[in-house]
């Protein structure tokens, strides 16, 4: 090995390597062969010192360096597991708020079924109620018509006086005032014996309205329906007078037929004026003789309908325009 050694340091050194040298075969060559190899030892002395320094410095190269991202990932690992609890905070206060959503939009749709329910119920009720309210309408409107025609009926041995002078001579004595009209205009009604049997006559209404400058109309009931019917029908053919001043003389009829009646007038007199021969009858019915047929209309809309369908009649019974005419 010392020859191994002494054998590189002369290479290194550019000098020639002998035998004699090599193995020590002088003095002065073993000399400089031993200072060599010290020198060489010292050197591998150095070189190992070193290599140990630079592992040293390795491994606290090493060291720090773990130490740092150890340090570093530590830091950030905290920095992620604060925000992870933090999201975590902010996601179950979202939970709870989304719960708490949850819970009114329940509510609020527990309500709104209520509601709805409840909607459904009264619309359900109104429709009931409109029913009832329609039922009640049409019986209330057929006993209204019921009792019209009973009172009509009741009234059917009536007639109605129209213009007799408002005096005390004449209020005082109606029954020899209505005797002495038919005498004047009718005497072949009159009875054997020359006298009308009349149940009662008297002024309506009892009591006289200062205001009123006309005289209260006179309601007379006959004992006998075929002796008024006579009289109306002479009434009809004729005006009647009593002492040369006119009166008139018609049905004595319930207050809702007279209205009713009393909403032909405009027509009438249309019907009248075009030669249509117009006649209100029973109760309250219009009639018209058109183009070789009697028509008859029980609604003042059904006569405009047919009218409106008539070149001849359309537009000559605008009830409107008529009205705003005689205005």
């Amino acid at each position: 090995m010392a020859h191994m050694a002494q054998n590189q340091a002369s290479r290194k050194k550019g000098k020639k390597v002998t035998i004699e040298n090599f193995y020590g075969g002088s003095t002065q060559g073993k000399e400089e062969n031993e200072e060599e190899i010290q020198k060489n030892s010292e050197h591998a002395s150095q070189n190992g010192n070193y290599q140990q320094a630079l592992e040293d410095l390795k491994l606290e190269l090493i060291q720090k360096m773990e130490t740092f991202w150890k340090e570093k990932w530590e830091k950030e690992i905290s920095c992620l597991t604060d925000k992870t609890a933090q999201l975590e905070k902010e996601l179950e206060a979202s939970n709870r708020r989304a719960d708490k959503a949850e819970k009114q939009n329940q509510s609020l749709m527990t309500r709104i079924k209520h509601l709805e329910e409840s909607e459904m119920i009264k619309q359900q009720e109104s429709i009931k109620q409109t029913q009832i309210i329609n039922e009640l309408e049409e019986n209330i409107k057929y006993l209204t018509e019921k009792v019209t025609d009973l009172e009509n009926r009741g009234r059917r041995e009536n007639l109605r006086i129209i213009g007799l002078p408002e005096k005390p001579e004449v209020n005082n004595k109606l029954d020899i005032i209505l005797e002495e009209i038919i005498k004047e205009n009718c005497p072949h009604v009159l009875e054997q014996g020359g006298k009308i049997e009349i149940e009662r006559i008297h002024r309506t209404p009892s009591i006289l309205n200062p205001q009123k400058t006309t005289p209260r109309n006179v309601i007379a009931k006959f004992k006998s329906f075929q002796v008024k019917e006579k009289i109306l029908q002479e009434a009809k053919k004729k005006s009647f007078r009593y002492k040369g001043a006119p009166i008139r003389i018609t049905h004595d009829l319930a207050a809702n037929t007279l209205r009713d009646r009393k909403a032909w007038n405009t027509i009438f007199r249309k019907a009248r004026e075009l030669g249509l021969q117009p006649r209100i009858n029973y109760p309250a019915k219009l009639t018209i003789y058109f183009q070789g047929k009697v028509w008859a209309f029980n609604k003042i809309e059904d006569f405009q309908a047919f009218a409106k369908k008539r070149p001849e009649l359309c537009g000559k019974f605008d009830i409107q325009a008529q009205k705003a005419r005689e205005t």
